[in-house]
């Protein structure tokens, strides 16, 4: 079986190649990725054919999904700040990148795309936990462009009787996720300026709450998801329900560090949601098999991990 995953140098799609390679079904793994915000430092040693490039380029596409009985679907342009500060590139990376993967998957046949879209779409919607037919109210254009990727894919599978599975991803964390950059998510940042020796800088008080996954947790549904073929146009949470707050997280990497972690508060920003928090029961149905990968066990891993990037200055 030969499977693409866009987006595969970055961080989820990253660990998901090494899942995969760990797949007997999976005989062939293809790579696409403009190398924006992924890393061919990522794939190093990975038995992988990349095609460097973007999913706005059609020929490229047509390249690397011929024969393909899956696409992964994970290139992006992340991150809620980044989009307020430029709303265009956030809509061209991931609402007319998806429309373009999508009408290549169509081209060539292919008869399942699983894409990730993001439980920002929620927005300001209050009540929790998040469940899938909850009202989206996006706050901003990141949340937008990721609500009309899911849109677009249910048109595709009703146009085009294409198998889909469209998955809300929820602040996933873990090994290969970047911190050195403007846009880096929360987890990753925190862990950097705790091993660094700087204090952790918190928007707001601190007590906004996140339903934190980790990357294991992710790719061991996504394997499982094109191994048993699985598709539907009813949009999955991929989380499990477990709201922490932000001063709680970092009393458990104090816990973890064994030392004080400072922290410095900072305004709050615009387009961030105040809480956030799954409802699983769609996702138990769909993956019975799947297990939670306790947040304790998955910020050690992340901390071990980071702690080796951080000592040799990578």
């Amino acid at each position: 079986m030969k499977v693409v995953v866009t987006g595969g140098a970055g961080f989820i799609g990253a660990n998901l190649v090494r899942a995969l390679d760990e797949t007997p079904q999976v005989t062939e793994i293809v790579v696409v990725d403009d190398l924006s915000t992924g890393l061919l430092d990522n794939l190093h040693g990975q038995p992988v054919r990349l095609h460097q490039g973007t999913v706005l380029d059609p020929d490229l596409l047509d390249e690397a999904f011929a024969g393909a009985a899956s696409v992964v679907h994970l290139a992006a342009l992340g991150s809620v700040p980044r989009s307020i500060d430029r709303p265009l590139p956030s809509h061209h990376a991931n609402a007319t990148g998806t429309l373009m993967v999508l009408e290549a998957a169509r081209r060539h046949g292919v008869q399942q795309v699983i894409l990730s879209s993001s439980s920002s779409v929620y927005g300001a919607n209050p009540v929790l936990p998040r469940q899938e037919g909850l009202r989206p109210i996006p706050v901003s254009p990141y949340a937008v462009s990721k609500l009309a990727a899911e849109a677009y894919a249910v048109a595709y599978a009703s146009c085009y009787d294409m198998g889909v599975l469209p998955f809300r991803f929820f602040n996933v964390f873990g090994p290969r996720q970047a911190a050195h950059h403007a846009y880096a998510a929360v987890l990753p940042r925190f862990v950097t300026a705790a091993l660094a020796g700087e204090p952790l800088r918190v928007h707001g008080d601190g007590r906004q709450t996140r339903d934190f996954t980790f990357v294991g947790s992710v790719t061991t549904v996504l394997v499982d998801a094109i191994v048993r073929r699985v598709s539907t146009t009813d949009v999955v949470n991929l989380a499990f329900g477990v709201r922490v707050s932000l001063l709680d997280m970092i009393a458990e990497l104090e816990d973890i560090m064994g030392r004080p972690l400072p922290v410095v508060h900072e305004p709050p920003r615009p387009g961030d949601v105040r809480d956030s928090q799954a409802d699983c029961g769609r996702l138990r149905e769909l993956f019975p098999s799947v297990r939670q990968v306790p947040l304790r066990t998955g910020l050690e891993q992340t901390v071990s991990w980071m702690s080796g990037r951080v000592l040799t200055g990578q």
